[in-house]
């Protein structure tokens, strides 16, 4: 019987979003487990900030520049990381995000959200997975074996109260995972696997004005719902995403693509009574 292995060193690791708060905090754990890291983000400074946190604690990590809407941006940062580590082994598309205008409130009923602002939450999402997949995954393909996780969110499972497109967005990233692990397996090899995670509530940049009110720093209706919601009685933290990704880019989920796995503190499995 052979040994179960969760070893992911000396693999190389893209991560798009990568001085973000969750995808920094996996930057930095995949490189503690021997992970060679190259973190792409949009701000150069920022990912240069997380690329040299991990250099300074003996990693290996390099930052590079990528705009994930942009097709020429991600194939020069991709030359940059073939130039430097020669292959690519996972990739994790975390880039993403919602936005205050692209979100119903008292201040912005649903008629009249802008079709701008419901355009870049759903191309930040969504186009931005698929992309740097078709650049990276190439090398992949070419390889005959890679590993791409991508950032679904419960919002894909059953659509979240005025997160419009952001709830869109990611529902068509867990459909997107399906349909690229079998277009890989059935068209390249059966040696690339494609799944997601899917995040419960933790606090963000991006999701912090909808659950924690700027005056008062208490919950806000909505925060408060969430816990409610919540049997664990708390938000996740980023360090929790963790064991999920290292389990879903190591040998020890060999059969498994096509999957989107919940890490939400019970959120999914509650029906609120």
């Amino acid at each position: 019987m052979s040994k179960v292995s969760f070893d992911i060193s000396g693999k190389v690791a893209v991560i798009t979003g990568g001085a973000g708060i969750l995808c920094s905090t996996m930057s930095k754990h995949l490189a503690e487990y021997g992970a060679k890291i190259a973190v792409l983000d949009l701000f150069y400074d920022k990912a240069k900030e997380v690329a040299d946190e991990i250099v300074a604690k003996g990693g290996d990590a390099i930052a590079v520049e990528c705009d994930v809407l942009s097709k020429e941006s991600i194939e020069k940062a991709c030359e940059t990381v073939m130039k430097k580590y020669g292959r690519v082994d996972i990739l994790i598309n975390g880039a993403g995000g919602n936005k205050k205008e692209a979100t119903t409130s008292e201040e912005m009923k649903f008629f009249d959200i802008p079709k701008e602002a419901l355009s870049w939450v759903l191309n930040l999402n969504f186009l931005g997975t698929v992309m740097p997949t078709q650049v990276f995954g190439k090398v992949m393909a070419e390889q005959g074996e890679g590993c791409v996780i991508n950032i679904s969110s419960m919002a894909a499972f059953t659509p979240l109260t005025k997160t419009i497109s952001y709830s869109a967005a990611k529902a068509a990233v867990s459909n997107f995972t399906q349909w690229m692990a079998v277009h890989f397996a059935k068209e390249y090899s059966p040696k690339i696997r494609v799944n997601a995670i899917a995040p419960g509530f933790l606090l963000t940049q991006q999701n912090y004005y909808l659950l924690i009110d700027k005056e008062t720093g208490q919950a806000t209706p909505r925060g408060a719902d969430v816990m409610r919601k919540t049997p664990m009685g708390r938000y996740g933290e980023p360090d929790e995403l963790v064991g999920g990704v290292i389990y879903l880019a190591s040998e020890a989920a060999s059969f498994v693509t096509g999957i989107v796995l919940p890490i939400d503190g019970g959120f999914l499995a509650f029906a609120g009574v």
